[in-house]
């Protein structure tokens, strides 16, 4: 058997924050807001705006940092406080793997909205557990990837080029891992044989990194 795993909706674009508000409301109108004191200087507040001008209720809630039980289970609570119908992690990988945590246990839809390109954290179907200290816990597994995904490359291009690079890095994996997967005719973390579409996805993924990357940083570089 085999299986074939992804975001429900994945949109990636210049103003993507901006121009998408009918997408996020078929999936709430009652949004919980997550991000940190940084990102939300940055852009976050005038995402909210975006959202509170084309009907959304928002619940901005200001991450504290760590992908930790406690600090899940405080903005689950004040999201039922606040009778909250979805969850948006807006933000890096811990701010967006605590929206997953947080969006399961309240059994709502997630959106996801990176502000940087480092890691597959805004579209995989699992978060990574720490302490309130930081160190690594586990890992949860979730039956279902964010219903959507919005990526938007002006807010990208903005951030630190190292992160870009370690993103490069990330998705130069990709296809190593599924060619071993291959190779040994084995199983996906889905427990299932791989898709001709899975593995032609990791295989262009290589090849656009290789003929694209390097021209990729000196956008990023300039900050476009």
């Amino acid at each position: 058997m085999r299986n074939f795993a992804s975001p429900s909706r994945y949109i990636q674009g210049e103003n993507a924050l901006f121009e998408n508000a009918k997408t996020i409301l078929e999936l709430g109108s009652h949004p919980v807001l997550l991000c940190d004191s940084v990102v939300y200087d940055i852009v976050g507040q005038r995402f909210e705006e975006y959202l509170v001008q084309n009907g959304l209720t928002v619940v901005p809630v200001f991450f504290n940092g760590e992908a930790s039980d406690n600090e899940i289970n405080r903005v689950v609570s004040l999201a039922k406080e606040k009778g909250c119908n979805l969850v948006i992690g807006l933000g890096g990988g811990k701010t967006i793997d605590s929206a997953k945590a947080i969006a399961d246990l309240l059994k709502s839809p997630v959106v996801i909205a990176p502000t940087i390109a480092s890691t597959d954290a805004p579209v995989s179907a699992l978060s990574v557990i720490y302490t309130d200290e930081g160190a690594f816990e586990r890992y949860i597994f979730y039956s279902k990837n964010p219903e959507l995904v919005l990526v938007d490359s002006k807010v990208i291009s903005q951030a630190p080029k190292r992160l870009l690079a370690s993103g490069i890095a990330d998705g130069l994996a990709t296809w190593v891992e599924a060619r071993a997967v291959m190779q040994a005719n084995g199983k996906t973390m889905l427990g299932k044989h791989q898709t001709l579409a899975g593995v032609a996805i990791a295989e262009r993924c290589e090849e656009i990194l290789f003929a694209d990357g390097l021209q990729a940083m000196a956008a990023s570089e300039a900050k476009v």
